[in-house]
């Protein structure tokens, strides 16, 4: 017989009818004439009920039906007769798959969600917390936000390009990468002038994890029109925020012949849709997650696709802070890369609504965002959202030769090191323009969730690579 999701079961028109469910089990409660099971088997954020009568089920017969056992019952699907759930399956037959013992299963659940147990706690055993009703549903909801993302970009004509994980070059100049060597650690081969030869390690140079898909998707760019990345990046940054990983997910579009104001339409027409297919397609989740934990997501979600966003320079910004009654911890200057509680308040306070700036001093900038006529800002643009400051960072991007490496030596990039990417201005330059969004960062915003090492299965951060 085939299993049917609990999914299914719970919104089946079809009753007083055999069924196969297969599930773990959340709670079971009773007395001596009957046995309620509530099941879960991911599919949802609700449960099913599971009526085993006693004089069918003694007690016996169903120890080790404890929380976090996994079981498959064949039973009727037949209407509910109490509140709560609108069918229940009457058990016929109950066969334990898996044991959980009570005594050290981690993982306790009290009503709705779990029972005495941190968020942080959580972190500790990631491999269970997706069994909790707060995992389920960010995974369920990371799940359709990712299916969204290839989903818009395939309507509208993008390609998915693949680009490394391995990379020889930074593309932010950071420096702050992982490195790949199969070099022994102990006593790599040397120079003469004792640094480490690379020339004898498997690639033949240093390698790294790659921080950005953004240098190689200009090749791609620059052939196929529209295309964009999704994919793992790294970075190797000693920081223990609520807004930082080391291994987490870009969403990165390049698009050829875009300028700064096609790639703000971009962004926010791509944004817009994103949070309204989660809101069509997780109402359940969404639901469960703003009554547990942000009284005002849902609201905010809605807001966020009905209101355009607001658009402004850098320079304009700046002036709004200096100008604003609150008092900043970090002051706020022409020049100055704004901080995340300036963008908290251009969005919360200001403008209550995202917004899109512009225009960015040079100096504070990465060297391939195209300089602007005055010569001291770039077409640069971030997208800033309500909880989160930056969710979007892009430019359109310097299609000039000469202007382009002459940033580069004032920023020390190493021409030599990326002159596969200065083909792309040697040959058939033209105006185009993407952006990256961290994908875990939207999640963290579609969900309400205050902490980023929540909306990834298995978070990497310093000190933790447990799983």
């Amino acid at each position: 017989m085939r299993r049917t999701t609990v999914k299914e079961l719970l919104s089946s028109q079809e009753l007083d009818r055999e069924v196969l469910v297969k599930a773990w089990v959340r709670t079971r409660r009773g007395n001596k004439y009957v046995q309620f099971i509530a099941l879960n088997d991911g599919s949802t954020i609700h449960t099913l009920q599971v009526v085993a009568a006693a004089e069918q089920f003694p007690e016996e017969s169903l120890k080790e039906i404890t929380t976090g056992a996994c079981v498959a019952v064949r039973g009727q699907l037949v209407a509910s007769q109490g509140k709560g759930q609108a069918v229940e399956v009457q058990a016929t037959e109950i066969t334990v798959l898996g044991t959980a013992n009570p005594e050290t299963y981690p993982i306790q659940r009290r009503g709705s969600d779990q029972k005495g147990i941190s968020l942080e706690a959580l972190r500790e055993i990631a491999h269970l917390r997706p069994r909790t009703n707060t995992f389920g549903a960010v995974l369920r909801v990371r799940h359709a936000l990712a299916f969204a993302v290839h989903q818009y970009f395939n309507d509208h004509g993008f390609f998915y390009v693949h680009t490394p994980i391995i990379t020889g070059s930074d593309a932010e100049g950071a420096g702050q990468m992982f490195r790949v060597t199969t070099l022994p650690p102990e006593h790599p081969p040397r120079t003469a002038d004792g640094s480490v030869d690379f020339a004898e390690d498997f690639f033949g140079k240093q390698t790294n994890l790659t921080v950005s898909g953004q240098l190689e998707g200009e090749l791609a760019a620059m052939a196929l029109g529209s295309i964009y990345t999704f994919g793992p990046t790294f970075r190797a940054e000693n920081s223990n925020t609520a807004r930082h990983l080391a291994e987490f997910w870009m969403i990165e579009p390049e698009v050829a012949f875009n300028e700064l104001e096609d790639n703000m339409d971009l962004a926010e027409d791509f944004l817009q849709s994103l949070v309204k297919y989660a809101l069509a397609h997780c109402a359940d989740d969404l639901q469960f997650l703003n009554d547990q934990y942000d009284k005002e997501l849902l609201a905010r979600l809605q807001s966020v696709v009905d209101n355009a966003f607001q658009r402004l320079t850098y320079t304009e910004a700046v002036e709004i802070l200096k100008l604003a009654k609150q008092k900043f911890e970090f002051p706020v200057d022409w020049g100055t890369d704004l901080q995340s509680e300036h963008e908290r308040y251009l969005v919360e306070k200001h403008f209550k609504k995202p917004v899109i700036l512009t225009n960015y001093p040079r100096e504070i900038k990465a060297f391939y965002m195209k300089l602007d006529d005055d010569g001291r800002t770039v077409r640069a643009m971030d997208v800033l959202f309500p909880g989160i400051g930056e969710i979007i960072g892009g430019s359109q991007r310097e299609e000039d030769y000469a202007k382009l490496t002459t940033r580069m030596a004032e920023m020390h990039v190493p021409a030599d090191e990326l002159d596969w990417y200065l083909d792309t201005r040697r040959f058939g330059t033209a105006p185009h323009a993407g952006f990256g969004l961290g994908f875990e960062r939207l999640v963290l915003f579609v969900t309400g969730m205050a902490n980023i090492r929540d909306v990834i299965p298995f978070p990497r951060y310093p000190k933790n690579a447990a799983f």
